[in-house]
């Protein structure tokens, strides 16, 4: 097996700890700012296997990451996808595991996968409303969010959802953020970033949600305890059981306090998600390289990542794929 070696850092000190797997870029949903229709899929002799990702989370748990989070596409839609969760968990030195789904699946594997060792979960919500969630979606069947959202709480994982601020949900903002004041929950909406074809909107930026929501909580403050590593600045009040959360990085970088790279299911390291930059590491494991090659790969593409994103900049090494390729 391959030594620990000390946690590793990238050039500007940056202490990197978090690692997020996309294993598809299949979804059972076609999101317009993530999946258009008509985006091509990855070949499936392409997508990494799930012994190759326990293989690099294992030598990357040996550079200081602790925490994983499985996504996709939709994660859920890969047959198997506990098992993945199963044999993360083994890696003792990853103590969470998370995963962001669309929560269509997700009542069918929830008892599966908190047996496995899942201990947290983000679920896309982006309209409360079933005709807006086809217009946003371009399918039927809506959850039951509140039903699934109770299961979540009730199997006792930290649960958050997430929210893309657009045009078309503008209206249901303070209805979406209000499934804080029922349960115990993280309730966080995201500016949408200019990759596929996601374009942001100076009107659906943080300041415009949490001017509506202080329409509704005029007591909604910062929260007393922020996770500075953590792209979301909270929000509570005195009426909210749970919290409302911004990610804002395109009106507030917080490039200065991130601690994650991406991992693609074809095998590509990201260090940044908005550059095209990357290493191929499936490349390396399948031409035989040894667990302490690979750890030296992780370790150089680590110390590469940039100071900063360049949304909204010219720049000939932006990110141009679907969000659904990239394991956003």
């Amino acid at each position: 097996l391959v030594s620990a070696g000390d946690a590793v850092t990238d050039q500007f000190g940056r202490n990197i700890k978090y690692l997020r797997v996309s294993i598809t870029d299949r979804c059972n949903l076609k999101c317009f700012y993530c999946m258009p229709h008509g985006a091509p899929a990855v070949q499936h002799r392409d997508i990494l296997r799930y012994e190759e990702i326990a293989r690099i989370v294992r030598i990357a748990a040996s550079l200081g990451i602790t925490k994983v989070r499985i996504t996709g596409g939709e994660p859920l839609v890969r047959k198997d996808c506990v098992q993945l969760i199963k044999m993360i968990r083994e890696i003792p030195e990853i103590d969470t595991i998370a995963m962001t789904t669309n929560g269509i699946l997700l009542p069918e594997y929830l008892s599966e996968l908190v047996q496995a060792g899942l201990n947290a979960v983000n679920i896309s919500l982006d309209t409360l409303q079933r005709q807006r969630f086809r217009a946003i979606t371009g399918c039927d069947g809506i959850p039951d969010w509140k039903a699934l959202l109770r299961c979540c709480v009730q199997a006792g994982i930290t649960t958050k959802t997430n929210t893309v601020l657009l045009a078309e949900n503008r209206e249901e903002w303070a209805e979406i953020a209000a499934l804080a004041q029922e349960f115990p929950i993280c309730v966080r909406f995201i500016e949408q970033m200019p990759l596929g074809q996601g374009i942001m909107d100076e009107q659906h930026t943080a300041q415009a949600v949490l001017e509506q929501l202080r329409g509704r909580w005029s007591d909604l403050r910062p929260a007393e305890t922020q996770d500075c590593s953590a792209p979301a600045r909270y929000y509570t009040s005195g009426k909210l059981m749970g919290a409302v959360g911004v990610i804002a990085p395109m009106t507030h970088r917080f490039c200065r306090s991130c601690d994650r790279v991406r991992l693609t299911s074809t095998g590509q390291l990201k260090p940044c998600l908005s550059y095209a930059t990357h290493v191929d590491v499936r490349a390396r494991l399948r031409g035989g390289a040894s667990d302490e090659e690979i750890q030296e790969l992780l370790r150089q593409s680590i110390y590469q990542k940039p100071a900063n994103h360049c949304f909204g900049m010219q720049t000939d090494d932006a990110e141009r794929q679907t969000m659904n390729r990239i394991g956003g």
